[in-house]
């Protein structure tokens, strides 16, 4: 598979979503969970999804429960949670693995794209791919990156 739109996922309320539909669009694609210390970032996250969503930018979400067992909830749990605690409005895809023998095919793409720091496997919650309107994945963003800190690179593949 080449590009992004070559992949499908399910939504937290178990439709296919065929990433072909985000064609010339920018896709930010985190994996989020609901008991991290890093959990507060759905409130940036819904931000830039406010500020950009009409200028081409989707956010897209996919909870997981590979590290420290942080989005133990179901789809239904977890999308009550991200509504009610921040208010989220973008993509929010079900549950997946983003490492180990049942990750979902597009985090094994996204991985093979751009590689993490000394390992390609996601290392915790909030990691962050950013993919231009060509379906290509230019950046991988650490945990501890702020989503506003990304801003200035999405307004770029906006522009």
């Amino acid at each position: 598979m080449s590009t992004i739109y070559d992949f499908s996922a399910k939504d937290l309320s178990g439709n296919n979503v065929d990433f072909s539909d985000f064609k010339d669009k920018v896709l930010l694609i985190v994996n989020t969970a609901s008991k991290c210390g890093f959990t507060p970032q759905f409130e940036s996250l819904e931000k830039l999804h406010q500020q950009y969503k009409d200028q081409g930018l989707v956010i897209i979400g996919f909870p997981c429960n590979q590290f420290g067992s942080q989005d133990p909830g179901s789809n239904d749990e977890i999308g009550a949670f991200c509504q009610k605690n921040y208010g989220v409005d973008f993509l929010m895809m079900e549950k997946i693995d983003v490492n180990g023998n049942n990750e979902h095919p597009l985090y094994t793409w996204l991985k093979k794209q751009e590689g993490g720091f000394l390992t390609d496997g996601i290392k915790w919650n909030f990691t962050k791919f950013l993919v231009n309107r060509q379906g290509e994945v230019v950046e991988r963003y650490a945990p501890t990156t702020k989503p506003e800190s990304i801003e200035v690179d999405i307004v770029k593949l906006l522009a």
